[in-house]
């Protein structure tokens, strides 16, 4: 029988936030629980605007979706227009919310509290949000949040994006394994290893390595919670900043310097166009929290 979603002749921006989704995710599996659909209606719809728009937008001939050269010219026009029509709708209700900064992890490290607190006595008529939310842009792309601290490269259409400070690379080791009782290491010395990947929202992947020393075994894992767990586990060991290791202690875990790991870029990001009338004052506060301002 031909469903709603196959006879569809003009995509809506449910259709656009689906597909949005699914190359953000890379997965069918993981965008519709982001969506909060079932898998099979996630597929019917990709579908039906591949069928309206006339070209395919994903390649599904491998385990991981990949987005076809027409696919990736889209995404940036999709992207435009989602973000429009949500700003649209913010412009009605942003004085009357709270302003919501996203981070996928450690927020901004050791600066999160100072910045929370210079928030509240500078704007006390404008509650500010702190929400993780696991995702690679924190929420941002799909209006979740109004801005979003990120760390490393973000390419991802319709963000902008400033450097607010760099942080330091560190290895997270189990507490009793001997490579714990170092003062410090190096890339080298967890080539070795197997290294925990936090594949929805980390910054760390094998191409840090060089090619001659680089890891073979690797464990994926979702979240810090579980990366922090398979890591005290004695299952493996990972790669992450010092602030990680200033809000996520764990008797299980021991932080030591990275020597030759390159520092990690922490990202001020909001979507381009008109957005919360307060971000400009957060994003502003918070470089003078970390001393650029």
């Amino acid at each position: 029988m031909t469903t709603r979603e196959t006879r569809v002749r003009e995509p809506d921006l449910r259709h656009l936030r689906c597909f949005l989704a699914v190359a953000d995710e890379g997965n069918v599996t993981r965008a519709a629980a982001r969506l909060g659909l079932s898998q099979p209606v996630v597929s019917r719809t990709l579908a039906a605007l591949e069928a309206a728009l006339g070209v395919r937008l994903v390649d599904r001939s491998t385990h991981h979706l990949a987005l076809t050269p027409e696919g990736r010219r889209f995404r940036e026009k999709a992207a435009v227009a989602v973000t429009a029509f949500d700003d649209a709708l913010a412009s009605a209700r942003t004085a009357h919310r709270p302003l919501r900064l996203g981070h996928a992890w450690s927020a901004a490290g050791e600066y999160t509290t100072a910045l929370l607190r210079r928030w509240r006595r500078a704007h006390p008529d404008v509650p500010l949000e702190l929400l993780r939310i696991d995702d690679r842009t924190a929420g941002l792309t799909r209006g979740a949040v109004d801005v979003a601290l990120l760390r490393g490269p973000v390419d991802t259409p319709g963000l902008v994006t400033e450097l607010l400070h760099r942080e330091a690379r560190v290895a997270a080791l189990p507490a009793d394994t001997p490579l714990a009782r170092r003062p410090a290491l190096t890339l080298a010395d967890l080539s070795g290893q197997v290294i925990a990947l936090n594949t929805v929202s980390g910054t760390t992947t094998l191409d840090l390595w060089p090619p001659a020393t680089r890891p073979t075994a690797t464990l994926t894992v979702a979240n810090t919670d579980d990366w922090l767990a398979a890591i005290a586990a004695g299952q493996a060991v990972g790669i992450t900043s010092t602030a990680t290791s200033g809000l996520h202690p764990h008797p299980g875990v021991t932080y030591l310097p990275l020597t030759d790991a390159p520092d990690l870029p922490v990202l001020l990001a909001r979507r381009r166009g008109p957005g919360h009338p307060s971000a400009p004052a957060l994003i502003a506060l918070a470089h003078e929290v970390v001393g650029r301002r």
